[in-house]
């Protein structure tokens, strides 16, 4: 079995184990967003978001696809001629948080917790070399990998050391965030950042830690 092959099956078993989970009592009903939609497993950048729509993910199976975030992640990803094809994503919650009126919810810190171990061996399974984190709820879910003390509002659209990777978080795609907190220049400056520490792999140049 070739290393790409055994990737692929160390994937599917993962995939398969997220399906069955039940830890999450109120996410019983839905099911993990982890498959080989999710992107290549020979990826060398993977993108984590918070956890999947209602309207997006959730429905179509693929990471940010189906609604605005996912417009606005493919926009960004095209600004720096970057592809699904090219990439990995996932997310902190890989099933759809919602509240008792059916509305989208930030995951809970028990929910994050439990997805940890999903994270934790998509890591070591994909082996990206850099990994980008898509909101502060993303970013915080690392801690669970390995500790760090970065904060979105410091620490966004820099190149750090993470885990033996590169890191830069950057805002969420979403058209709250767009609208309130990081705006679409602002965005689209960011994945610059992102482009840069690909670039600086490339030259195989050690990114400075910020």
């Amino acid at each position: 079995m070739s290393a790409g092959e055994s990737k692929q099956a160390q994937f599917k078993s993962l995939s398969a184990e997220a399906a069955a989970c039940t830890h999450c009592q109120a996410m019983c009903g839905r099911s993990a967003v982890l498959s080989e939609l999710n992107g290549s497993v020979r990826a060398r950048i993977i993108f984590i978001g918070e956890a999947p729509g209602r309207k997006g993910a959730d429905q179509t199976r693929v990471p940010f696809s189906g609604d605005q975030s996912g417009k606005n992640f493919d926009r960004f990803l095209a600004s720096i001629g970057l592809s699904r094809q090219q990439i990995f994503i996932t997310s902190a919650a890989l099933c759809n948080p919602r509240s008792e009126s059916g509305a989208n919810r930030k995951p809970s810190r028990g929910e994050l917790a439990n997805c940890s171990y999903f994270l934790r061996q998509t890591l070591k399974i994909v082996e990206p070399q850099v990994v980008v984190t898509l909101g502060s709820v993303a970013l915080d879910a690392l801690k669970a990998i390995e500790s760090h003390d970065l904060s979105l509002k410091e620490s966004a659209a820099k190149i750090h050391r993470w885990n033996s990777r590169v890191l830069v978080p950057i805002y969420h795609p979403s058209p709250q965030v767009l609208a309130s907190h990081r705006r679409e220049r602002e965005q689209l400056s960011d994945y610059k950042v992102v482009a840069r520490a690909l670039n600086l792999l490339d030259s195989a140049v050690a990114p400075q830690e910020t």
